[in-house]
């Protein structure tokens, strides 16, 4: 909330401007927050595991998290990256420590939405095994096409496809891209064809030298080639425009309602971890997310901050699972 910024006009400013980012799935009340940790938590470094390498997305999100965790804990927390496995090998690693609130985990859609309906030996239950704490953020996704293309709207882009079936064809690096565009395909009932890439730039690459049609993939590796009039935004993949671009509709607003895939982030603890640590927790991360510093580093990687109650948080990802279940049936995606 600023707290310790000192008046002025410009900081007052500043901070009605960062009230006004926050995203809210609802307002807490009778939060776990309402319970106290014990008085000596912590008393000692909590190790935050972050399954995968570092300099990646999830990485940014956990160590400017571990940062001001430190300040509102006055504990040290250490990041401890292990990555492999698609984030897997890391993540079961922080089901099987102790419950006693030195461990945490930053959790995602790859690992705890996604993963689940992918690998038929995950070494974890993303449900059972798992105190959810806290949301931290999201990072909206982006339907982009070439400008060749003639189609300027997403309804356009559906017509186009239904009257030429197996005709317009989109790019993927697998993972989410990959399954949201056949999300797009089961949701609008059209068919088109899957290229693969191995990996995001020879995609983009491909994507604006015409190899093909369409690409979906998250809004900050997308955003400044649309800016640029190298490729064209037909819609953005969250329940509401992004703040970064809100001359971009939904795909809801754009003919596909109930369609949502965004790519987010979130706080774990292994299952048993003591409500009360629990929500000292989301305590914390709730107030790091009122930080200017919290807010810079997610502004800098177009994600929005979420505020979440840790019940809010487990309702939000066992919905995440059976819904992009369906997503991994329909691409018929198999453990590689």
């Amino acid at each position: 909330m600023g707290e310790g910024h000192q008046g002025g006009g410009r900081e007052a400013g500043r901070s009605m401007r960062l009230r006004g980012l926050f995203i809210c799935l609802a307002l807490a009340s009778g939060t776990a927050g309402a319970q106290s940790a014990p008085a000596s938590y912590p008393a000692k470094p909590i190790r935050m595991i972050i399954s995968f390498v570092p300099g990646g997305p999830n990485d940014i999100v956990g160590r400017a998290l571990a940062r001001r965790l430190e300040e509102s804990l006055s504990q040290t927390v250490i990041v401890d990256n292990r990555g492999g496995a698609n984030g897997t090998l890391g993540t079961a690693l922080a089901a099987r420590t102790a419950p006693d609130g030195y461990t945490v985990l930053i959790g995602s859609l790859g690992t705890l939405g996604i993963s689940p309906s992918i690998y038929p030996k995950l070494g974890y239950d993303a449900i059972r095994d798992f105190e959810h704490i806290a949301m931290i953020a999201v990072v909206a996704n982006l339907l982009v096409v070439h400008p060749t293309v003639p189609a300027k709207s997403l309804k356009a882009l559906i017509a186009l496809a239904r009257k030429n079936p197996g005709k317009l064809n989109y790019g993927s690096v697998g993972g989410t891209s990959h399954l949201m565009a056949e999300m797009l395909n089961s949701a609008a009932q059209i068919s088109t064809v899957h290229v693969p890439y191995k990996g995001a730039a020879p995609a983009l690459v491909g994507l604006i030298g015409g190899e093909v049609d369409f690409f979906v993939n998250p809004f900050p590796g997308l955003w400044p080639h649309v800016k640029s009039g190298k490729l064209r935004a037909l819609a953005i993949t969250t329940d509401k425009r992004s703040r970064f671009a809100p001359e971009v509709p939904t795909m809801g607003e754009s003919g596909l309602p109930g369609y949502s895939a965004a790519t987010w982030f979130s706080l774990e603890a292994p299952a048993g971890t003591p409500r009360e640590i629990v929500a000292r927790l989301n305590q914390a991360v709730m107030k790091a997310l009122r930080t200017p510093e919290m807010l810079d580093s997610l502004n800098n990687m177009n994600a929005e901050p979420v505020m979440a109650t840790a019940e809010q948080t487990a309702e939000f990802i066992r919905n995440e699972i059976p819904k992009w279940a369906k997503a991994v049936k329909a691409a018929g995606v198999k453990p590689e």
